[in-house]
């Protein structure tokens, strides 16, 4: 998992996938959001997570540092595993501001079938990364 967050002192953001721990119920995905909302509160990061058929996405934005020390978390959760970046690095502005922690699910809006409607699914990695960015902003909560 490697992040292009080298160099960057400003705002910031990385987007992964990972693998959700079969079994993880409803329960579990309250814990994640009640900690992801609390920490990402303390380091100024705002974001958006989507779980969907086993897979997380995530987007996380705000200081490279917090950042930096949130993804270092990650790599020891046992809550998922095969982190994935698919696109980090500088940026201009927030996405999510009024976010701590947005949430959906497929029973809420489904990522899989979005691609299956859009040309998306077989293009260019940073294009898919941003297929993903644009299902997220488009969620309607």
């Amino acid at each position: 998992m490697t992040s292009d967050l080298e160099g960057i002192d400003g705002l910031g953001f990385v987007l992964y996938r990972s693998t959700a721990r079969p079994g993880l119920d409803g329960s579990d995905m309250q814990d994640i959001l009640r900690s992801a909302r609390s920490r990402n509160q303390s380091l100024g990061l705002t974001g958006c997570l989507h779980h969907e058929e086993g897979l997380f996405f995530q987007w996380l934005e705000g200081p490279a540092e917090g950042l930096r020390q949130v993804m270092a978390l990650l790599t020891s959760d046992a809550r998922h595993s095969r982190i994935e970046v698919l696109d980090s690095g500088a940026l201009n502005h927030r996405r999510f501001q009024d976010w701590r922690m947005r949430f959906s699910d497929r029973d809420r809006a489904s990522l899989m079938d979005w691609f299956a409607r859009s040309d998306t699914a077989t293009v260019h990695r940073g294009d898919y990364a941003g297929g993903v960015v644009a299902f997220m902003l488009g969620l309607e909560i």
